[in-house]
């Protein structure tokens, strides 16, 4: 048997930069333990994979480090949300626990059973989601060290019709929608990425998807970390709703680039 997939990796930036860029719903891998709890036949989780993952933000992550003039760092998770989505709350203050879709997802996309009834998730979040949370935790404690502030920009795409699970799927859905917080999301942070993306057809605020990622040490206590979410439609950048990216990649990697650029500056 091959040997699990890394669950999270964090790729080294410029020892200047504040910048994290997080890439948390990228990957398709499951390890086959995890894979034995999971009801669906393999084309139907293949189906599934498709419509959950958030494919090639990753990739645009990459080609965005590559071309900043400071390279950012990226905390990347190198498995699928499936196992465990560590954006979640491992909680009843988690919203999506109404779908089925909180830290241990029960429910696919569309509501049909992804784990048996009464699928204990504990031996998952001990495995998988409070290592990464540590870790991303320690990443953003880094940046504060080395700069005195962190700026987290969270990766994400969202299909351009919605699924069923989406709570908040009735509202636009623009090019580029922008997650804020309002602790953690300052007006200059959200100015940059607007500029940043307008020539990419547009940017929304938080529709169809509300928020960003801070540890939840960091979570509301410590302003020098601030936060965004970039979610992305997909038509716009790949085949939907799993194949390849189109040219609208590069794009999108030149306008995440200009925002690191200036983020790093200050």
């Amino acid at each position: 048997m091959s040997p699990d997939p890394s669950p999270f990796h964090l790729v080294p930036g410029a020892v200047g930069s504040p910048v994290l860029l997080h890439v948390p719903h990228s990957s398709r891998a499951i390890p086959a333990p995890v894979r034995a709890g999971i009801v669906l036949d393999d084309e139907a989780l293949e189906t599934e994979l498709d419509h959950i993952t958030d494919s090639h933000t990753a990739e645009l992550a990459a080609r965005a480090s590559t071309a900043c003039a400071v390279a950012p760092w990226r905390f990347v998770n190198g498995l699928s949300r499936l196992v465990v989505d560590p954006e979640r709350f491992p909680d009843d203050r988690e919203e999506m626990l109404a779908v089925g879709m909180g830290a241990v997802y029960t429910r696919t996309t569309h509501g049909e059973r992804l784990r048996p009834p009464g699928a204990d998730p504990e031996p998952l979040l001990d495995r998988w989601f409070h290592p990464y949370a540590r870790a991303m935790t320690a990443a953003v404690d880094e940046r504060l060290a080395a700069t005195g502030r962190a700026v987290v920009v969270d990766l994400h795409s969202y299909p351009s019709t919605a699924l069923p699970y989406e709570l908040h799927g009735a509202g636009p859905r623009p090019p580029v929608c922008l997650g804020t917080d309002g602790f953690h999301t300052p007006p200059g942070l959200l100015a940059r990425a607007e500029a940043a993306f307008a020539g990419f057809g547009g940017t929304g605020l938080n529709s169809p998807f509300p928020g960003t990622y801070v540890p939840l040490k960091h979570y509301g206590r410590d302003r020098r970390v601030s936060a965004l979410m970039i979610e992305i439609r997909r038509d716009t950048y790949m085949t939907e709703p799993g194949g390849p990216y189109v040219p609208g990649l590069d794009a999108l990697a030149s306008a995440l680039t200009a925002l690191v650029d200036g983020l790093t500056d200050g």
